[in-house]
């Protein structure tokens, strides 16, 4: 029998590197989470009901209320979003936006407004200037949720569409889902972003132009729709 000896050893093998997923792989695992998760958003926001208001009777007034996106800035005044949703839903809509008005100054405003025009339906979007000047938060909503007790109060139904707050990537504050859900208000908090994010919608970086206010008051009567307003 032959001696074992250093020339009969097994060639060396090289270190075993840890696995690392190709880049293709990851991008691909990654992107299947983010698919997840936007189900599990979607099903989440399928089981939310929009609340339902009284059908807007043929001869309601329906007040927008607001600043400068309700009074239509950017755009000629039949292409502001009250102008154009009037012509959609087939009802009176007066546009009752102040540009540069903040939420305090707004609700100091809306009793007077209320009792002028006695509508069914007030629609609320308010708020911005108050991200615009860096004012407390809490008191922007503690006033949001002032008006829309007092539009309810009058006997008007509510609706809240959410302002966002600037930055790279614009999203509506939180407290306004959170004002609407304690008035139990169908609420929009979507729409405006989105138009804010895209420059063709835009006039200026914090107003739509004209394509921006029809989208706007397209979402507007869509949500009205789904709350069974008209």
């Amino acid at each position: 029998m032959r001696n074992f000896d250093q020339s009969d050893a097994m060639p060396s093998l090289p270190p075993v590197q840890p696995f690392r997923p190709a880049p293709r792989a990851l991008s691909l695992r990654l992107a299947g989470a983010l698919v997840a998760a936007a189900l599990v958003f979607a099903l989440a926001a399928c089981g939310e009901r929009t609340p339902t208001l009284p059908k807007l009777a043929p001869d309601a007034v329906v007040l927008a209320f607001g600043d400068s996106l309700t009074y239509g800035t950017g755009a000629d005044p039949k292409e502001s979003y009250p102008a154009v949703l009037e012509r959609r839903i087939g009802r009176k809509v007066v546009s009752a936006g102040v540009p540069g008005e903040t939420s305090a100054q707004g609700l100091a405003r809306l009793p007077g407004v209320l009792e002028a025009t006695r509508p069914q339906l007030v629609v609320l979007i308010h708020g911005g200037n108050d991200f615009l000047r860096r004012l407390d938060e809490r008191q922007a909503a503690a006033n949001l949720d002032a008006m829309a007790r007092l539009a309810a109060e009058r006997g008007a139904g509510v609706v809240i569409l959410g302002v966002p707050k600037p930055g790279l990537f614009p999203s509506s504050a939180s407290f306004y889902a959170e004002v609407a859900r304690a008035a139990r208000a169908p609420y929009d908090g979507d729409t405006l972003p989105a138009i804010l994010a895209d420059n063709e919608l835009k006039s200026d970086p914090i107003h739509p132009n004209a394509k921006g206010y029809a989208k706007l008051a397209e979402a507007v009567a869509a949500l009205l729709a789904r709350a069974k307003a008209i």
